[in-house]
């Protein structure tokens, strides 16, 4: 039976890899890590060593906190609101106009 915390941490650290476009191999040559250790990690099999939590929160450019308890910190927050500057005026509309339309917007709850 795999370990809940273990698996939690798999999915975040998947789910930001996803969203910067990165893979596998390259998450495991940028930590010099086998593919075998990610695919570990992110699925929960084994659990991370303090140094790879480093390494992997340091490429992936968020928190060992996050990536440990799901929850974001203020460096997560700076991060992007620092991002959100570099934007022009009409890029930033957009970002303020998407951001309005998800609050509003009912994502249906599975059963």
């Amino acid at each position: 039976m795999k370990n809940e915390f273990l698996l939690a941490m798999g999915v975040r650290i998947a789910h930001r890899r996803r969203l910067i476009n990165m893979t596998q191999e390259q998450l495991a040559e940028r930590m010099n890590v086998s593919v075998q250790m990610v695919s570990n990690m992110e699925n929960g099999n084994k659990a991370v060593r303090p140094e790879n939590l480093l390494k992997v929160s340091e490429i992936l450019d968020i928190s060992a906190d996050y990536i440990l308890t799901g929850k974001e910190t203020e460096y997560d927050s700076s991060r992007f609101l620092n991002k959100f500057n570099a934007l022009s005026q009409s890029e930033r509309g957009l970002v303020e106009m998407i951001v309005d339309y998800m609050l509003d917007f009912e994502i249906p709850q599975k059963k």
